[in-house]
């Protein structure tokens, strides 16, 4: 009982969601009611016409007996051979006497008619002949029921035959029919978030069309209202920037005049402060332009040569704390061998950047950190792996978050790193992937970011 009542719940559930469901259901019932009252129409037609065209066989005995004074006497078996369906024989016999082989009364009125002989239903063509006799022809009705109903059967049969193609080319139809509707939903779903574009109506039915525009209209309203959230951020950014270099300038001064050693101990947290909210504003306006899908120039460039730029950036930093960072790029590959990408320089120079600032900032003193470059099957994947606490795979989505950072590290940071190599990845459209170094504490972090050549 349960399982019946889940079922029609689903289709309940089903029929009211899809609308390609119902328009195959509804007209595969208006099919169906169509071709039963069909039916039912083309049985009776065919029963009809099949006795009236056994009717007229009666009558045509009857005139052929009467036309060609053929004598009313019972066949001998020996020369006609045997009946192969005695039921379906015809009786030709003459009314008024006992000798035909049905006690039939003398009375019958002249015509077609219905009699019934021990109980058996006969259908007769009772006439009068020249002679002056009353010739009386009948078969049996049940025999000519079959007849009949054999005919109606044939005649319904292909009916019966072509409904299941039909109601099968109609699905198939509605199914052709709203595919641009799923390939338009498949296509909005394989979006990144930040891709707002207009959704393309050219391929679509003129019924959609609106729906489709309404939409449009949407996401160009979510549109502004991100690049205004954007040219706030950057905006703001800009703005602080210049007071915060003053600020920097000044403690800098500050610090190259004779103080008291309370004075110079309480001056350091300043300037470190002061550090990072410039870190910060950097990330920031970063951040801004890495979630920008406005028009961006695209250059054909070597990851290897980009690698080599940065690390010649990097490598202060983690000497400082004496962390050793293994290349397996071949930073010095030949045209052949390079791994070679299509895209903004800035957007590929600021993702190998934060990832090896992260890797840098996270992995203790003394720690190593490897960094790899692959090309093939049309896929650039650059490696990062340090030795670092790692993170958890609760928190793998959540770190890609802006400004979310993993309770209990005390390193200095925003929190927008892996949020800006997220999203230039997305812009890119490839994907990134984080994973353990190691199998054992400290699980350390390994992130892949694959790129489409």
């Amino acid at each position: 009982m349960d399982g019946s009542k889940a079922k029609r719940q689903y289709v309940t559930e089903k029929l009211n969601r899809s609308l390609q469901f119902r328009l195959s259901l509804w007209l595969s019932l208006i099919i169906l009611v169509i071709a039963m009252v069909a039916g039912v129409i083309s049985f009776i037609s065919a029963f009809s016409e099949a006795n009236d065209l056994q009717d007229d066989q009666l009558r045509q005995i009857a005139a052929m007996i009467d036309g060609s004074d053929l004598p009313l006497v019972t066949p001998d078996p020996r020369s006609v051979g045997p009946i192969k369906d005695s039921e379906s024989q015809v009786i030709v016999q003459t009314l008024g006497n006992n000798t035909g082989p049905l006690a039939l009364p003398a009375n019958l009125p002249d015509g077609i008619q219905t009699v019934t002989v021990h109980e058996i239903p006969w259908r007769m063509f009772v006439r009068t002949v020249r002679s002056g006799q009353r010739l009386a022809v009948g078969q049996r009705t049940e025999v000519r029921d079959e007849v009949a109903r054999d005919g109606g059967l044939r005649t319904v049969m292909p009916l019966v035959v072509l409904i299941p193609l039909l109601i099968g080319l109609v699905s198939l139809l509605v199914r052709r029919m709203l595919r641009p509707i799923s390939r338009l939903s498949q296509e909005v779903d394989q979006r990144d978030d930040h891709d707002i574009r207009p959704l393309d109506d050219q391929h679509v039915p003129d019924e959609i069309r609106p729906l489709i525009a309404s939409i449009n209209r949407l996401l160009r309203r979510v549109a502004d209202v991100m690049d205004a959230q954007r040219r706030f951020l950057a905006d703001a950014a800009h703005e602080l920037r210049s007071p915060l270099t003053a600020l920097s300038l000044q403690a800098e001064n500050l610090a190259a005049t004779e103080l008291s050693p309370l004075s110079k101990a309480r001056l350091q947290p300043l300037r470190e402060g002061l550090t990072r909210a410039k870190t910060l504003l950097e990330q920031l306006l970063t951040l801004a332009r890495s979630q920008n899908t406005g028009y961006s120039h695209t250059t054909t460039l070597s990851v290897q040569k980009v690698l080599r730029r940065i690390m010649e950036d990097t490598l202060p930093l983690a000497e400082a704390k004496k962390i050793d960072i293994g290349v397996d790029a071949d930073t010095d590959a030949k045209a052949d061998s390079e791994a070679i990408l299509v895209a903004p320089e800035v957007d590929v120079i600021t993702l190998i950047r934060n990832l090896l600032d992260n890797a840098i900032r996270y992995t203790p003193i003394g720690g190593t950190i490897n960094v790899r470059v692959r090309t093939g099957n049309s896929v650039v994947t650059i490696e990062v792996e340090d030795t670092g606490p790692g993170i958890s795979v609760a928190e793998r989505e959540r770190v890609f978050d802006p400004f979310y950072r993993i309770l209990g590290n005390d390193e200095d940071g925003s929190g927008l790193g892996l949020s800006i190599v997220k999203s230039i990845v997305m812009r890119l459209q490839g994907t990134v992937e984080l994973r353990n170094a190691s199998s054992h504490p400290p699980f350390g972090l390994k992130v892949i970011i694959r790129l489409p050549v």
